[in-house]
């Protein structure tokens, strides 16, 4: 069988009709963007429903006993607080599917998994982005922390201040920006260090091989994990449900990463059956098509259950400071909307477009329920962020879209660069004959 592992060697090139199109997606993102900014700072962001925030407001103001109405009613609007928003939304989102890269190539390597080896490149791939992630985090928490995150205020744990709160100076000892930076640089340093460590081992692997260098891999995967497991939930922590300071959950370290660990599988297929269409990744059958579909319909389920299972303890329990969340989105007439939407795109639509075992081999479908899950799980994103950040000011419109789409340029960039710096199938791997002749 030695032929068929020589006969795998596939290079990418990045085509100028790829060029062109994210040149195009760049283009288009730029012009929304630029209209977007202009019609929020003329109109100084104010959203049509006013309504909304009065609901919002008189929410707060019921479920925390006047503290949150404090933190509800903010310091005034400004249309950049939106900019700075869709900024956090678009760091968060991209940085996850970028950090699912890494965590899916580990779990390959932790499991002794021989079916994904032709997988390994794009997992690899999409990691790539996290040091432009980073930057862009760094920067944005740098210059938006006040108007995103209540907590950060001036004397808002100081007795003798206005702006004391008494809720948020209990968390002060966790929530306080030097403890908060430290985390922040950590975190993103050290998944930028493990991503980097393993990529380097792929390209070790490349020119040496041999089950010495795939165990070094293994136990370096099972260290990035450990880390992870941890940071992952912290980082949901600091960078999402911080911003509902009064507010908190213990499903939602999970529930972030539900939320993210299916738009990266989602990104994986995508990438995979675009490959294949472009006419790489020959190797590539339906039998890989069929698990990667099956691993996004089946988490996109685990998605649902996680926010099932957090609405419906939090509904039952009834607790104020817990419902305020769930109160400030289901009673909005603007939020409102996105939340059914919300579950459709991302239960509804994959679990019934990917039920059957012949839907989950279709190239076709795999790329229309891809895309749907990946628009789907930014929207729920943008609900955990904005109805915090914007209270009854928030909308969607140009600078949304435009903004979206111009990350989404810079990282299909990036990620299609980095395809083209080692072969698409590692030759070498110990599993590949396992990959290539796998059958489901």
């Amino acid at each position: 069988m030695s032929h068929e592992i020589k006969n795998v060697e596939e290079y990418f090139q990045i085509s100028p009709k790829l060029k062109k199109n994210l040149a195009i997606i760049l283009g288009i993102g730029l012009v929304l963007f630029v209209i977007g900014l202009f019609q929020v700072s003329s109109s100084g962001g104010e959203h049509h429903g006013d309504h909304h925030g009065e609901l919002i407001n008189a929410a707060s103001t019921a479920s925390v006993q006047g503290a949150a109405a404090v933190e509800a009613e903010g310091h005034g609007f400004h249309w950049i607080q939106r900019l700075y928003a869709n900024l956090w939304i678009n760091n968060i989102y991209f940085i996850g599917i970028a950090i699912i890269g890494v965590f899916f190539f580990a779990i390959q390597y932790i499991a002794n998994a021989g079916w994904s080896v032709v997988l390994l490149r794009i997992m690899s791939a999409l990691s790539t982005f996290l040091p432009i992630a980073a930057v862009l985090m760094i920067v944005t928490f740098f210059f938006a922390n006040h108007d995103l995150f209540h907590w950060t205020h001036e004397g808002i744990a100081d007795p003798a201040s206005d702006n004391y709160d008494a809720i948020i100076a209990g968390k002060v000892g966790f929530l306080n920006l030097p403890f908060y930076w430290s985390r922040l640089i950590i975190f993103l340093g050290v998944w930028i260090l493990f991503a980097w460590m393993l990529r380097k081992q792929s390209g070790k692997e490349e020119s040496i091989g041999g089950v010495k260098l795939y165990k070094n891999t293994t136990k370096l995967s099972g260290a990035f994990l450990i880390f992870f497991g941890i940071s992952s939930s912290v980082a949901a922590w600091d960078w999402i449900m911080s911003i509902d300071t009064h507010w908190y959950s213990t499903m939602f370290g999970w529930y972030v990463f539900a939320s993210w660990f299916v738009s990266g599988l989602a990104a994986i297929t995508l990438i995979a059956v675009l490959l294949k269409d472009a006419g790489f990744m020959k190797v590539l059958n339906e039998n890989h098509l069929h698990d990667m579909g099956k691993f996004v319909f089946g988490f996109s389920i685990f998605w649902t259950y996680i926010w099932f299972s957090q609405f419906l303890l939090i509904y039952y329990a009834n607790i104020p400071e817990e419902t305020v969340y769930f109160w400030e989105r289901l009673n909005s007439d603007y939020y409102s909307k996105f939340i059914f939407i919300n579950l459709f795109l991302n239960f509804f639509f994959p679990f019934l477009g990917l039920m059957t075992r012949d839907a989950k081999r279709k190239i076709i479908l795999l790329k229309i329920v891809c895309v749907i899950v990946l628009i789907g799980h930014w929207l729920d994103f943008y609900l955990m962020v904005t109805p915090g950040t914007l209270k009854g000011h928030g909308n969607f419109g140009f600078l949304e879209i435009g903004l979206t789409m111009i990350y989404l340029a810079v990282f299909a960039f990036v990620v299609a660069n980095a395809l083209t710096k080692l072969p698409l199938i590692p030759k070498k791997h110990p599993m590949l004959e396992e990959s290539l002749h796998h059958h489901t």
